[in-house]
C-alpha cells in the first residue's frame, strides 16, 4: 500500500517511466509509483499522459484533480475496484434500511464522541459534556437527528458563535479542502474493495457520487477540524503551505484495533471493517479510531 500524499501545483508535465512518476518542471523528479497513496493535482495547467493515469489506477492511487481555485473537484475512480466486485455490488443493492441504520447509527454516534473527545482537549468541557449526551441519545438511524443538533453546538464552541458553515472564508476553506480530502481516500478504499460509491446507508443525494464515502468519512472530521484550529487561518483563500499542512494529518498517529497507525493507514482498516460490519449486519465487526490530539 502506498503512503505518499503528492500534491502538484505548479505547472509540469506527469508522466510514467519505468514505474516511476516523472514530473517534469524546472527540475525534474522521479517518486516510485508503489509509494504513492493520493495524487492531488490543483493546478489547470498541468499536462499528463495517459499511460499513466492506467498505471496509478492499477495500483488504486486516487487521483483528485482540482478546479481554478486550486479546491478538489473531482477524481478519477477505476472500474475494476476488486476481483469480487461484482458481488460486492450484489450485497450492496441487497443492503436493507435495517441494516443500514444499524451501522449509520454508530458511525454518527462515534462521529459525535470524537467531536465531544475535541472539545474537551481544548478545554470546552461544559460543550463536550452536551455532546456525550448527545451521543448517549442516539437513536436507530439517528431518526431525532442528534448529529445537527450536535453540530450547533461544537462549531459554536470550537470556531466561536459568529461562525457558521456557510461563511466565504478561510477557516471554512481550510474545512472543505481537509473534507475533500478524507472524501477521497475513503473513495478510494470503497473502489478497492468492490463496492459503488453512488449507493450510500445514509446520503442519498441524487448528485452526489460519493455517497457511501459522505457516510464512511463521518468519524474523520474532527481530524480536519483540529488540524484547521491549530492553524489560526485569516482572510479568504487557502494558500500552498496551508494546503501542504492539511495534508499532513494523513501522516498522523491513531489508534485502531490497539495498534498505532497512520491516519492513512487506519482508513483502510476502518472501511473495509465497515463495509463488511453492513454486509454481515454486525455492528462488533466495526474498528474505529481514536485520535490522539
Amino acid at each position: 500500500m502506498g503512503w505518499r500524499t503528492v500534491l502538484v501545483s505548479s505547472r509540469v508535465k506527469l508522466e510514467l517511466r519505468l514505474n516511476y512518476l516523472v514530473i517534469r518542471g524546472d527540475v525534474e523528479k522521479k517518486i516510485f509509483l508503489d509509494e504513492i497513496s493520493v495524487l492531488i493535482i490543483e493546478n489547470t495547467a498541468v499536462s499528463l499522459t495517459c499511460s499513466l493515469l492506467h498505471a496509478l489506477s492499477e495500483r488504486k492511487v486516487k487521483i483528485v484533480f482540482c478546479d481554478p481555485k486550486r479546491l478538489p473537484y473531482s477524481e478519477l475512480v477505476p472500474y475494476h475496484g476488486s476481483y469480487d466486485s461484482c458481488e460486492m455490488i450484489r450485497q450492496q443493492i441487497a443492503w436493507t434500511e435495517e441494516q443500514k441504520n444499524l451501522i449509520w447509527t454508530e458511525i454518527v454516534r462515534e462521529k459525535i464522541l470524537n467531536q465531544a473527545s475535541l472539545l474537551d482537549h481544548y478545554g470546552l468541557s461544559e460543550s463536550a459534556f452536551k455532546l456525550q449526551e448527545y451521543a448517549s441519545e442516539v437513536g436507530i438511524g439517528d431518526n431525532s437527528n442528534r448529529e445537527g443538533h450536535a453540530a450547533k453546538v461544537y462549531f459554536n464552541a470550537l470556531f466561536g458563535t459568529s461562525f457558521g458553515r456557510g461563511q466565504e472564508i478561510k477557516i471554512n476553506a481550510g474545512l472543505n479542502y481537509g473534507y475533500q480530502v478524507i472524501l477521497a481516500c475513503i473513495s478510494r478504499e470503497i473502489s478497492a474493495n468492490g463496492f459503488l460509491l453512488q449507493l450510500g446507508i445514509f446520503h442519498s443525494n441524487t448528485f452526489n457520487s460519493f455517497n457511501l464515502a459522505s457516510d464512511l468519512m463521518e468519524p474523520f472530521r474532527p481530524v480536519v477540524d483540529d488540524y484547521v484550529l491549530k492553524m489560526n487561518l485569516d482572510g479568504d483563500e487557502l494558500d500552498k503551505d496551508d494546503k501542504q499542512h492539511i495534508l499532513r494529518m494523513l501522516e498522523c498517529n491513531v489508534v485502531i484495533d490497539n495498534e498505532r497507525r497512520t491516519l492513512l493507514e487506519a482508513m483502510k482498516k476502518y472501511t473495509r471493517c465497515a463495509l463488511d460490519a453492513i454486509c454481515a449486519s454486525d455492528t462488533s465487526l466495526l474498528r474505529f479510531f481514536r485520535y490522539e490530539f
